[in-house]
C-alpha cells in the first residue's frame, strides 16, 4: 500500500512542478490576447500605463489576481485559472512588485 502511494506522489510530483506561475508564458499571454490594446486605449496612453498610474485600483497581489480573473470573465477571454496566475505573475514583476504572500 505505501508503494503505490508513493508511486502515484513520484508520478505526480512533476505536474505540480510545472504548475508555479512563470512570467514569460503570462508575457506571452498578454500579448496573445492583446490586453494591454484594450488597457492602452482606456487611459490613452503608451503600453503599461494603466498599471503605473497614480490612481491604480490594483495594490495588492490579491487584488491583481482578481482583477486579472475580473476581466476574463468580462471579455470572455477564456483563459484556465493558470493562465490567470501567469499573466498576475508577469504583470506583477514587470509593474507592480507587490509582495505575493
Amino acid at each position: 500500500m505505501k508503494i503505490r502511494a508513493v508511486a502515484v506522489l513520484a508520478l505526480l510530483a512533476p505536474l505540480a512542478a510545472g504548475a508555479s506561475p512563470d512570467a514569460s508564458e503570462g508575457h506571452k499571454l498578454v500579448q496573445q490576447h492583446k490586453c494591454e490594446a484594450c488597457h492602452e486605449a482606456k487611459v490613452y496612453g503608451a503600453p503599461g500605463t494603466i498599471y503605473t498610474r497614480k490612481d491604480r485600483k490594483v495594490t495588492t497581489w490579491s487584488k491583481l489576481r482578481s482583477q486579472v480573473q475580473a476581466c476574463n470573465t468580462m471579455l470572455n477571454v477564456g483563459l484556465f485559472p493558470d493562465d490567470e496566475e501567469h499573466i498576475a505573475t508577469y504583470l506583477n514583476e514587470a509593474y507592480y512588485k507587490l509582495p505575493t504572500k
